[in-house]
């Protein structure tokens, strides 16, 4: 499927339920990004259509996390930087307070850079571990990380720069559920009904907020 109805689009675009009938989706990651054809043209605006963006990929203008693309339905998903090396800006895409994916214009230097959760763990030797990321991104690595823990990558060599661990005192980012968007401290971890729980001081009060849905960001 290339394209779905407009009043289908998952409820994090930040664009109007109303307009054009059909648009596009994401190559893959349908459920958590946004393909960049709608990021650049609707939401940006830095294009006018898709004949437009095909253009500026063919010309190397645009990359994903520093890394040259082709196709005009690639998925942008949280945390993603999108370069354009041309005019020298670059965004990041973040959530908003309501839910929404919003793209905050960052440094160069900021941009080298990409929070990733990971989500499982594979031993391939006594000293060599791979690391499944958020969005679906592995890497080998001999890092002491938990699942649960962040790292944080040098996206032009994909090197891990530093693992946050997931514990109390760390700052965290809601990516899912109720509170998505928010940020605060964790104040205390637990485990409640078989399933762990963080309990954050944020910007809402202190709420308790499932682990799943939380990224340790510093």
């Amino acid at each position: 499927m290339t394209h779905l109805k407009r009043n289908k689009i998952e409820k994090f675009w930040p664009i109007p339920r109303k307009g054009t009938k059909y648009l596009a989706v994401a190559t893959h990651n349908k459920n958590e990004a946004i393909p960049l054809v709608v990021v650049m043209r609707d939401v940006l605006k830095l294009v006018k259509n898709k004949k437009e963006l095909k253009r500026l990929l063919n010309e190397k203008e645009i990359q994903i996390n520093h890394k040259e693309i082709r196709e005009t339905n690639y998925p942008v998903c949280l945390f993603d930087v999108i370069n354009l090396p041309e005019i020298k800006k670059n965004y990041r895409a973040m959530l908003s307070k309501s839910k929404k994916m919003i793209f905050e214009e960052i440094s160069e230097e900021e941009s080298k850079t990409k929070v990733f959760k990971v989500i499982k763990k594979k031993t391939l030797s006594k000293k060599e571990t791979q690391l499944n990321l958020m969005h679906g991104k592995n890497i080998i690595s001999d890092e002491k990380v938990k699942t649960g823990d962040s790292v944080i990558l040098n996206l032009k060599d994909n090197k891990i720069l530093k693992v946050i661990p997931m514990k109390e005192g760390k700052n965290v980012f809601v990516i899912k559920g109720k509170h998505a968007g928010h940020q605060g401290k964790i104040q205390e971890i637990m485990d409640r009904g078989g399933k762990s729980i963080a309990k954050i001081i944020s910007d809402e009060g202190k709420v308790n907020v499932w682990i799943k849905n939380i990224i340790v960001v510093s």
